[in-house]
């Protein structure tokens, strides 16, 4: 029987947590080499993109404890969202 990538996907959402970072792991490292670089050369571009962005002042910074505030709301809030099946106006 030949699963499709849906079919796969829900059987991995079923797996314990840990199984499905190792799971992840295998499938990231199974990807072509040659992307990876790739990958790499677009991520040192926003990096560097966001270091001039900072040390130009066109972005605030903010500490590290309220940026993570920030994100355990956003989850919180898109987690219930998909536990009601309603999206949060933007």
């Amino acid at each position: 029987m030949h699963m499709t990538v849906e079919q796969i996907a829900e059987e991995a959402m079923a797996l314990p947590s840990e199984a499905r970072a190792l799971l992840a792991d295998r499938l990231v490292e199974s990807l072509d080499p040659a992307e990876d670089g790739l990958i790499r050369q677009l991520w040192m571009r926003e990096a560097r993109r966001r270091i001039d962005e900072v040390r130009s002042g066109s972005v605030k910074t903010i500490p590290a404890d309220e940026a993570y505030a920030q994100v355990r709301q956003a989850i919180a809030i898109d987690s219930a969202a998909i536990y009601l099946d309603v999206r949060p106006e933007s």
